[in-house]
């Protein structure tokens, strides 16, 4: 966690930019000194913004937070380079979603598993209005899970191809 850190110097002294008035004045002084070592760490601390938001330089207590900004719930029991590496597959996944590549690169970057999938609908073209539609009528997907190893959890598998896929299709698991 950040704070206070004891002797942080800052850059920048609030006693030495007062007025010549105040240069020689001891309160103003003290209270200008008390000022820069509260504000050094937050001034530490938006000097680097950006390596605080760069996944390889975040401390370890902010990439949970950083997560979130992506809308990826990170468990907390995982190590954080685990964390690190799941957080960078979701930022580079976030525009497969939706997508059968989307389920597939998402069930290998969590899981190790590959995924097969069947889906219910179609393309095609004609020059008939009336044409037939391919497919089915109510879109559904099947998912076949194989690899991850033993512990491969069901529960979750689900949970998370109902995350990446849209809300509107039927969803079937299947593990192997």
């Amino acid at each position: 966690m950040r704070g206070t850190i004891a002797g942080l110097a800052t850059p920048h002294p609030l006693g030495a930019t007062l007025p010549g008035l105040y240069a020689d004045d001891e309160f103003a002084q003290a209270l200008c000194s008390g000022l820069d070592e509260v504000l050094a760490p937050v001034i530490g601390t938006l000097d680097n913004l950006p390596a605080y938001l760069d996944l390889a330089t975040a401390p370890d207590d902010l990439v949970p937070w950083l997560a979130r900004w992506v809308g990826m719930a990170v468990q907390a029991n995982l190590p954080v380079e685990r964390q690190r590496e799941l957080l960078q597959s979701a930022v580079d996944l976030q525009g497969w979603l939706g997508t059968p590549l989307g389920v597939h690169l998402t069930l290998e970057a969590l899981f190790g598993a590959t995924a097969e999938l069947e889906e219910s609908g179609g393309s095609s073209w004609s020059t008939d209005p009336h044409a037939p539609l391919p497919g089915d009528p109510v879109p559904s997907v099947r998912v076949r899970v194989s690899g991850g190893g033993p512990a491969l959890d069901g529960d979750q598998v689900e949970a998370v191809v109902a995350a990446v896929t849209p809300a509107h299709v039927l969803r079937q698991v299947d593990l192997s």
